[in-house]
């Protein structure tokens, strides 16, 4: 059982709580976040029950879930949630491109992929700043900087900015610059991050473990959700298996399963499971087909060149491509493209 605060309530409320829920003889786990206070409970459901909970000065709500990722799981909350970054909407109903750069090189490069992407309907950017890399000779990103180049471009072109942080230290500064952060493949269960990330106050995008099972996944998002964050969106990114004709398989059934289990939307990273420019586009009509609530694609002006990814980033003739996807598929399966 779970019981939520509401955004006004006091110490003496949360202790108030505490105090019963001990006397009752039950153990109390409270996680305080930016937006809201958690209180997990221990022991006879039954017993907490009877207790009221719901009538003590600052209690938002309280939440039997048996499941063991409790604030995401749709078992007490049926309704499917909607994240909004910068304004924008992410959840059903709607299809959001986000798209961009993986890595930003360079201030010309990042616009002119920025405009790309507005081009082909994207209202979100995407652009690394800061890469985790398997490899440590690899291009690891351009950090603090590549993040004011990342904010000169929204100011440019208004567009809300997606981006990675990889290390828990850096979730302040990258927050100061960016409207979503993004926990990636390699720090799903980098618990210390999603701690520092569901406190922080940011809307989080949680991509899937290349090794990771559903509820792994789903567990990951509750390490989010119990510092007060539940503006959470998970990203399908394809998983490792045998099969070696793509960087990775993107699980297209993890998108309906994920989200009959969670409240969360679920969007899919085309680029990164496929690995290859001409399965971005098959990879995308085949998540706006299964109900997918977004996408987020990597474009840039100059592949050849590029210090990140290259061979999946799509091109001005890809993004044509996309745009008319983007606009042609979502009604067909009851949504509306995602504008400003």
């Amino acid at each position: 059982m779970v019981v939520v605060m509401s955004a006004d309530a006091e110490e003496a409320d949360v202790q108030a709580v505490v105090t019963v829920v001990e006397g009752a003889g039950g153990e109390a786990f409270v996680s305080r976040g930016v937006n809201r206070t958690i209180i997990g409970l221990v022991g006879d459901v039954e017993q907490f029950g009877t207790l009221n909970l719901n009538a003590l000065r600052g209690v938002s709500d309280v939440i039997r879930i048996s499941a063991p990722y409790k604030l995401v799981s749709r078992e007490n909350h049926p309704d499917r949630s909607v994240v909004r970054v910068g304004g924008v909407p992410i959840g059903p109903g709607t299809m959001t491109l986000i798209a961009g750069p993986c890595a930003v090189e360079t201030p010309e490069q990042t616009l002119q992929a920025a405009r790309m992407a507005q081009a082909a309907g994207a209202t979100l950017l995407r652009g690394g700043a800061f890469k985790p890399r398997t490899s440590p000779y690899a291009f690891q990103g351009l950090g603090e900087k590549g993040l004011r180049i990342l904010a000169d471009v929204r100011a440019e072109t208004g567009m809300p900015i997606v981006t990675e942080v990889v290390d828990a230290n850096d979730v302040e500064l990258v927050a100061s610059y960016a409207d979503m952060l993004q926990v990636g493949t390699r720090n799903m269960q980098n618990f210390a991050l999603l701690q520092a990330v569901g406190g922080i106050g940011r809307p989080v995008m949680l991509k899937r473990g290349m090794n990771a099972t559903i509820e792994e996944w789903l567990m990951a998002a509750e390490y989010i959700a119990q510092r007060g964050n539940l503006d959470i969106v998970l990203c399908e990114r394809g998983i490792r298996t045998f099969e070696k004709a793509t960087r990775n398989t993107l699980d297209i059934s993890a998108v309906s399963v994920a989200q009959r289990l969670s409240h969360l939307p679920v969007i899919v990273d085309p680029s990164h499971s496929g690995g290859r420019r001409d399965l971005v586009l098959p990879l995308t009509r085949a998540a706006i087909a299964v109900g997918a609530d977004g996408v987020i694609i990597d474009v840039h002006p100059s592949p050849e060149s590029a210090l990140c990814d290259g061979p999946q980033a799509l091109v001005d003739d890809d993004m044509r491509e996309l745009a008319a996807t983007v606009r042609a598929l979502p009604p067909i399966v009851g949504r509306t493209l995602t504008t400003v």
